[in-house]
């Protein structure tokens, strides 16, 4: 892939972030320019938001130019590194949706470098060559500086210094854990005590070292060795050293011949001819569920992974299985084991880890290893002593066997990881409610999660367990069975089984009791622990941290489709750099689905789960709260929005946010809209939940806020919808200021489809309402959107009548803002008069004002009356340039409803030129507007346009 710059470019972040372009180091800037480099570099390729990196620049407190100045550095990066830069096809730094990425190729990165060998060492090591994996591992320590991102501050060095420096420490000890098998122990024992005394606390390292010495004929000092790490932890933490160390310890007190073996030893073990192999190959597979059904994509994922004929991989093959509880990891698993066990001469391995188990009793990596050498026929006398000896022999075993292991319900990559077999033609299956993610990265796992059935899917499921006839007699109660299951295989099941033992009941009788059981778990409940959804799910929970299952809980209390992490801080009253932790913790474990980078979504039944543990374990006072906390995060980050979406506009008082309440700030109008438009669905949520739940002042402010934004993007739906709900609110809280604005966002939206006299009886109720409150700018705004809807419903006379009266009372009081719309409302009733020198005067004084306060969005509007005036008089270029500058200023501010109307009216002056085609373009946009709005103007479009066909084909 040409990554569009030069080979000899050359980046490097473990140590201080550096540049070279043929072997000259370039200048990079500031260190907050150098943070911002190191973040795209460490994401390699995928997109980095901006908001992460103004957060890896800036932490929890960025200044309010932060994006300009993110910019600024990202412009001085772009010079630096791509001096000679002609296209963004050849660019490194590439911009991306709301964010950057950095393409940088593999062997042009030292991270790259570092982790390519690694990886390739920890094959090589698998299989046995330990030689070659020693010098892998050697050559890639060796580009490695003590301090990764040196000399950088903020958030993101700090977190990615202590990881990286972890990393770099696991490696050490891998090498030096292959070194002491090859024999090696006496030239690493220096290097193994520098690092015991920097990391005193790391008793792998202590062990090494001990095992070293022993091996170099020094037992007194590897005990000694033992007494100062065991000395250390008991002073320092009031802990005593782990088993391994322990075990070990005792070893070699013992002189246990076992500490003497090694890898090379083990090889040469001839299994035909150990004491008591079992000649059988062992066949553990439990049984094939009969009514197996669906699946194909996932099987065929997995089949695709199994080596052809003549394949001769190096690699063992892994597939992870991840999913929810209760997805059918385990039945996919062991169907396709039985479907595919023949390849595998030499048998098949399994064995349940239990990492989410009713028992809680989960089987240690050393328990599994033993029962499978059991499994190999190695009799419990040639056992070796040591864990690591025990791990050894299982490889040396399956070396060059063609096996099939299956391990179920593993809880963590450190589960499985000694369990894997050295051997390439061995195939490891892997299911587990955790993602595993390191097992895929370091190990090349390819990783398959499972979701819900698909539609399909589930029919088939019921009608192989309740047959065919008794499903196709009821299909409605069916579909109701398999949407309020939500297409989850364990939850389906045990419908299921509840149906086939009572083959009188209906369908449509067990799918009314999964009505009337909504919004809890109670319909899912069987007698076994195995099958029971809410104890199923219950093992994943009580896996979590105490902190991710707050977090989970309290995600039951939120009611939009999905939920963004600053909102899941704001809920859980906690920093966004906490959360993040605890979301990934939740999406690790599959309890939640990271849908979008930073958006997560949570399955219906989970969703149900969680909203009985909060109502269970979490007080009433707790959970008010929780709920205050996301919707005043919401209502104060709505208005953070709304001062860029209508900047001129009066905007809802609001108590200042609590202190602990930290919504968004915009610094672009682009982004206050992104962030309205992604959080559309829970902004509705929000209204209704703030009206049901009491919160009658959140649910009028907030759907009043969104004004701006449901009218540039026409969701005339959700403005009705939330403008009602918020006035039913006021009205039951007898809030009357709620209810005053609530009835003037009720008539704007009855406006918008057109229903006029609605509108009007609802902005009279609003202006008698706002007099009686002595509201005098709400009385005014009343006025002058009574003169808008008589104009727009053609009652001229009155639409002059009601906004002159607007325009004086602004007037009095300084308005420019209302001025503005006042006389453009006047302009337009005049032309539609047919007075249209009194309407241009009207026009251009709302010009005049509108620059002296910067109003692009009313602009747009007085620019388009312009056109239309021109238009009537055949003025036809003044009309063209007046609609492409009304365009111009709809799209500065993204009033796509501005846009659409403008569209239309510039169609009308081409095909009055003689244009039809032009038109039928301009038409054709406008029409795309309005259908993605399902606005009412679409079919009146679609219309026209049939008449401008008929018309051309009649030419």
């Amino acid at each position: 892939m040409d990554t569009g710059y030069e080979v000899s470019l050359r980046f490097a972040v473990l140590g201080p972030v550096r540049v070279w372009r043929r072997n000259e180091e370039l200048p990079l800037g500031s260190p907050q320019q150098r943070v911002v480099l190191a973040a795209l570099l460490l994401r390699r390729g995928r997109l980095v938001t901006t908001a992460e990196i103004v957060h890896a620049v800036w932490g929890e407190d960025p200044p309010a130019a932060a994006v300009p100045v993110l910019r600024t550095y990202v412009s001085r990066l772009r010079k630096i590194l791509e001096p000679d830069r002609v296209s963004e096809s050849r660019a490194v730094i590439v911009s991306a949706t709301d964010g950057y990425l950095a393409r940088v190729p593999e062997e042009a990165l030292d991270l790259s470098v570092f982790e390519r060998r690694v990886a390739r060492a920890t094959k090589l090591r698998a299989a046995g060559e330990l030689s070659a994996a020693s010098t892998l591992l050697h050559a890639a320590l060796d580009g490695w500086h003590e301090t990764p991102l040196a000399g950088l501050a903020g958030p993101l060095a700090e977190a990615e210094r202590s990881r990286l420096n972890e990393v770099r420490l696991s490696t050490l000890e891998a090498r030096f854990d292959i070194d002491v098998q090859l024999g090696r122990h006496e030239t690493i024992v220096r290097e193994l005590y520098a690092l015991t005394r920097q990391h005193p606390l790391r008793e792998r390292l202590s062990q090494l070292l001990m095992l070293a010495l022993y091996r170099s004929g020094r037992q007194a000092d590897a005990l000694a060795c033992y007494r100062k790490i065991r000395s250390t932890l008991v002073a320092e933490l009031g802990i005593e050293p782990g088993a391994a160390l322990r075990e070990l310890h005792h070893s070699i007190l013992t002189a246990d011949a076992s500490l003497d073996y090694s890898l090379p030893a083990l090889q040469e073990v001839d299994h035909a001819h150990v004491p008591g192999t079992r000649i059988r190959p062992p066949a553990q597979l439990p049984a094939d569920l009969a009514t197996f059904t669906g699946r194909r994509t996932e099987l065929d994922q997995i089949r695709a992974l199994l080596p052809k004929d003549g394949d001769h991989s190096e690699a063992m093959t892994i597939s992870v299985v991840s999913g929810m509880a209760g997805i059918g990891k385990t039945t996919l698993a062991v169907h396709l084991a039985h479907e595919i066990a023949d390849g595998f001469p030499d048998g098949q391995l399994f064995i349940n880890l239990r990492g989410f188990d009713a028992t809680g009793s989960i089987v240690t990596p050393e328990d599994a290893i033993r029962i499978f050498l059991d499994a190999l026929g190695v009799p419990s006398q040639r056992l070796p002593t040591q864990p690591e000896a025990q791990a050894s022999l299982y490889r040396t075993l399956l070396a060059d066997r063609r096996m099939l292991i299956l391990l179920d319900n593993a809880r963590e990559v450190e589960h499985v990881r000694p369990l894997l077999p050295g051997s390439p033609s061995c195939l490891v299956i892997v299911t587990s409610r955790n993602q595993l993610t390191s097992l895929i990265a370091n190990e090349g796992a390819h990783p398959l999660t499972l979701h819900p059935l698909t539609p399909a899917d589930a029919h088939d499921f019921l009608r192989l367990r309740l047959g065919d006839e008794r499903v196709s007699a009821q299909p409605l109660a069916v579909d109701e069975i398999v949407t309020l299951g939500a297409r989850l295989p364990l939850a389906l099941s045990v419908v299921a089984a509840r149906a086939a033992i009572n083959p009188g009941f209906p369908l449509r009788a067990i799918a009314d009791e999964l009505h009337d059981t909504q919004g809890s778990l109670d319909a899912f409940v069987s007698g076994d622990l195995s099958t029971d959804v809410r104890a199923v799910f219950s093992w994943s929970y009580d896996a979590l941290s105490a902190s991710a299952s707050r977090l989970f809980r309290l995600l039951g209390l939120h009611t939009g489709p999905d939920v963004s992490a600053p909102a899941a801080a704001a809920l859980a009253g906690l920093t966004l750099r906490e959360t993040r932790g605890l979301l990934a913790e939740l999406s690790h474990a599959h309890l939640l689905i990271e849908h979008l980078p930073g958006r997560y979504t949570v399955h219906d039944l989970l969703r149900v789960y969680s909203r009985e543990r909060v109502d269970t374990d979490e007080s009433q006072e707790e959970r008010d709260r929780a709920v205050d906390r996301l919707l005043g995060w919401y209502l104060h980050t709505v208005d953070a929005a709304y001062a860029l979406l209508a900047p001129h506009r009066l905007r809802i008082l609001l108590e200042p946010a609590p202190a602990d309440c930290r919504p968004l700030a915009f610094t672009a109008h682009d982004q206050a809209l992104h962030w309205c438009e992604t959080e559309r669905g829970n902004l509705v949520a929000a209204v209704h939940q703030a009206a049901a739940s009491g919160r009658s002042d959140i649910a009028w402010k907030l759907a009043a806020s969104l004004w701006g934004f449901f009218y540039l993007r026409s969701y005339l739906h959700d403005w009705l919808d939330t403008s009602r709900t918020a006035l039913a609110a006021a009205r039951a809280a007898h809030d009357r200021r709620g209810e005053a604005q609530s009835l003037g966002d009720v008539a704007g939206a009855l406006a918008q489809f057109r229903r006029f006299d609605e509108s009007i009886a609802y902005y009279r109720q609003e202006m008698v309402l706002r007099r009686e409150l002595g509201h005098r700018y709400g009385r005014m705004h009343a006025v002058a959107n009574l003169g808008n809807i008589y104009l727009n419903s053609g009652r001229l006379d009155k639409a002059v009548e009601y906004s002159r009266r607007a325009l004086v009372m602004f007037q009095l009081v300084g308005y420019s803002w209302g001025q503005a719309i006042a006389l453009a409302n006047l302009g337009d009733a005049y032309q539609q008069l047919g007075r249209f020198d009194e309407a241009k005067d009207c026009l251009e004084q709302s010009l005049n004002v509108l620059r002296t306060i910067d109003n692009r969005w009313l602009e747009g509007v007085v620019f388009d009356i312009l056109g239309t005036i021109d238009h009537q008089l055949r003025r036809y270029d003044d009309a063209v340039e007046h609609y492409g500058r009304a365009l111009d200023a709809h799209r500065d501010v993204a009033n796509e409803t501005g846009e659409g109307y403008t569209l239309s009216n510039l169609g009308d002056v081409q095909l009055a030129t003689g244009e039809p085609e032009a038109a039928r373009t301009s038409w054709l946009k406008a029409l795309a507007i309005w259908e993605n709005f399902d606005h009412p103007e679409a079919e009146a479009m679609r219309d026209r346009l049939r008449r401008l066909n008929d018309r051309t084909c009649a030419a």
